[in-house]
């Protein structure tokens, strides 16, 4: 068991030059301020060279990658054993296996949550690139006893404080682990059905959901997926959200959810001034006594900076009204539907937060609709 960590009740590169080159502190972030519980971010890390010397396999840029994980863990006074969820991107799904073969060696035990996708990345050298959130706070891995322990280095969920990660759920039987097949409306409630064994061994529901990732294989599914996702959150404050394409691991798979709950008394939904609530079951931002939790936003524009910026105007008045702004923010996702675009938003952001950019995570997740920029953000109440 690792220090810190309780279990449950049945437990069982180029991105970082290409920020540097926009702003340095667009990956590399301080520590936030006190925080209940405090969680550190981490975005962007690849390893495509050693030593002087280029990596060319799935399993050297992975053992690189969580090499360089470690260090930044290690220069908060953290370890590989404060890792509460993990996102790693793949440029293609066939290394998949390969890249589990080494990220197990890392989680031996009550690994972080995780979920893995294919993803375009912005460093063309890499073949895989990790985002992670840590804590100093003590933890408890939540293995629901009817869930199947997943084969896989990951844990089902964990929870620091009254805030619950929860892994990638595919179509998973609960008690077999096998995949459930059926259209993605079956699927995308057999999802839920498994999140909501999560949710309830951690003592929580439905309704304390407040930020998820939906990822697509295909987002002309998204109306569909729509439907039934809304027969799970709640119709009056549904999580922020942010929906977008992303290969899946397993063919069987056509919807992948990663969430996070938090328990809060002082749960409500944040409306920019004038905004009427849209029509997707999901809400602008969810405030908490601890944080906001921001949904993945875009806006038009003539060009990926133009997008960039109307986005970040958004995003803003929200916090705004939030009582927050830029400098509270604690973590940021960049979408994009061409990669390519990276330097661009990534100047945009710079002018925008200078001096306040927090880590950021970037990948190319093309967006359901015509728009090419998709920005989500976490902004901590200090």
């Amino acid at each position: 068991m690792h220090p810190g960590r309780t279990l449950g009740r049945c437990s069982g590169g180029f991105v970082h030059g290409l920020l540097a080159a926009a702003a340095v502190a667009l990956l590399l972030g301080a520590p936030a301020a006190a925080q209940s519980p405090e969680l550190v971010f981490l975005s962007n890390i690849t390893g495509t060279v050693r030593d002087g010397a280029a990596l060319a396999t799935v399993e050297e840029q992975t053992a690189a990658a969580l090499d360089a994980l470690g260090k930044e863990l290690g220069a908060h006074g953290l370890g590989y054993e404060d890792v509460v969820a993990v996102n790693v991107f793949l440029r293609d799904t066939r290394h998949f296996q390969a890249m589990n073969g080494v990220y197990r060696g890392y989680f031996p035990v009550d690994a972080p949550t995780r979920a893995t996708v294919e993803a375009d990345l912005p460093d063309r050298d890499a073949h895989v690139q990790i985002s992670a959130v840590a804590t100093p706070d003590e933890t408890e891995v939540i293995s629901p006893a009817g869930l199947q322990s997943p084969a896989l280095p990951y844990s089902w969920g964990i929870r620091v404080g009254d805030v619950l990660f929860i892994a990638g759920a595919t179509s998973r039987d609960p008690e077999t682990y096998q995949p459930v097949g059926g259209d993605v409306q079956a699927q995308t409630r057999r999802v839920f059905g498994n999140i909501g064994m999560i949710l309830e061994e951690a003592g929580m529901g439905y309704g304390d959901l407040v930020s998820c990732k939906v990822f697509l294989d295909d987002v002309r599914l998204w109306g569909d997926m729509n439907e039934a996702y809304r027969e799970f959150v709640t119709a009056e404050d549904p999580p922020a959200r942010a929906a977008v394409r992303g290969g899946l691991m397993n063919p069987a798979f056509l919807v992948e959810i990663q969430c996070v709950a938090e328990r809060s008394d002082e749960r409500r939904v944040v409306l920019r001034d004038g905004q009427q609530r849209g029509r997707s079951p999901l809400s602008p931002a969810i405030a908490t006594a601890g944080r906001v939790w921001l949904a993945g936003m875009l806006a038009r524009g003539e060009d990926a900076r133009d997008e960039a910026r109307n986005t970040l105007a958004s995003l803003e008045g929200t916090l705004e009204a939030a009582g927050l702004g830029f400098g509270d923010v604690e973590d940021v996702w960049v979408y994009l539907t061409d990669v390519r675009d990276a330097p661009a938003v990534l100047e945009v952001l710079a002018e925008v937060m200078p001096g306040e950019v927090p880590p950021v995570t970037v990948a190319g997740l093309p967006l359901v609709g015509r728009l090419g920029v998709e920005i989500q953000m976490t902004a901590v109440v200090r």
